[in-house]
């Protein structure tokens, strides 16, 4: 029963969300973030956000809706929001085959080439971190195999969502995830805990940076003359002429011969005139020119 604060009862009824009401919120989620949430998961944000209503005990999305436009606390509300509203499904060695292209044909020339022995490496919408992990260890292992093991490396791992980088500082994953990673890459960074979790080995771990970032400023990122940029899955989620803005951001903060690894199928008839499109049946990727 809803009482007279205007807040409810667990086991009151939530209230519906028509389309235009629905337009509105993801009107909202794509001005902030990015992310587009199609009419066709009209469901998933519905009870997304209903779900964090009941949590806060708000009983309409009109007054959920003018709680986060409030200064500073809906900043930290949204912020809670999002972590619901956002993807965060990741596993280590996603995709082989990119990762085989940086260990095998691009990680030996760029080794070669580092200026003052360091490669920095993004990796953008981490999620948890077993993507930024996952580059950190081809990268040390690539780079001891083509003979530069001190060469310094860093990988700097960004997300909306600060739930979500919590777990990648803290490197600690289920037991599970331990077969997604190849035996010869499990045994060197990986140390098990117990029957349920391992942990990332701490030597790798201090490679490898979280921070709070939204790909929509990327344009304004600190992050300047990057080696690596691994951007998959995360395009998918932008509007179409949203994502060739956001490329052009990216092109950018790459130095000559820097890589960029995208997702398959995440843009089509991507051209740039500082990119070349790497020639590879399954990856694509792209060059910094020189």
């Amino acid at each position: 029963m809803v009482i007279a604060t205007g807040k409810f009862s667990p086991l009151s009824p939530m209230p519906g969300m028509d389309d235009s009401e629905f337009e509105r919120w993801a009107s909202l989620l794509e001005k902030r973030t990015g992310v587009v949430v199609p009419l066709a998961r009209k469901a998933f944000l519905v009870t997304s956000v209903r779900a964090r209503m009941r949590e806060t005990g708000h009983a309409s999305f009109e007054d959920y809706f003018r709680e986060l436009q409030k200064v500073p606390e809906g900043a930290i509300e949204w912020t809670t929001l999002v972590d619901r509203l956002t993807v965060h499904e990741t596993h280590f060695f996603r995709h082989p085959p990119s990762f085989e292209l940086i260990a095998e044909d691009w990680l030996p020339q760029a080794a070669r080439q580092a200026t003052q022995g360091a490669l920095h490496a993004w990796s953008v919408g981490c999620a948890s971190g077993e993507e930024a992990y996952t580059l950190a260890m081809v990268l040390e292992r690539g780079l001891g195999a083509a003979g530069s093991p001190k060469t310094y490396f860093g990988v700097t791992a960004t997300d909306v969502s600060l739930p979500a980088l919590a777990v990648g500082r803290a490197g600690l994953y289920p037991r599970q995830k331990l077969q997604e990673i190849p035996p010869e890459y499990r045994e060197r960074y990986c140390e098990e805990l117990d029957e349920d979790s391992f942990r990332i080995r701490e030597s790798l771990r201090k490679r490898v940076g979280f921070a709070q970032f939204n790909l929509l400023d990327a344009a304004r990122a600190p992050l300047k003359r990057l080696d690596l940029i691994f951007c998959q899955n995360v395009l998918i989620y932008f509007a179409r002429e949203r994502r060739r803005e956001l490329l052009g951001a990216l092109a950018n903060l790459l130095k000559p011969g820097g890589l960029l690894v995208l997702g398959a199928g995440e843009v089509t008839n991507f051209a740039h005139a500082k990119l070349r499109r790497v020639e590879h049946r399954q990856v694509l990727a792209f060059l910094r020119n020189g």
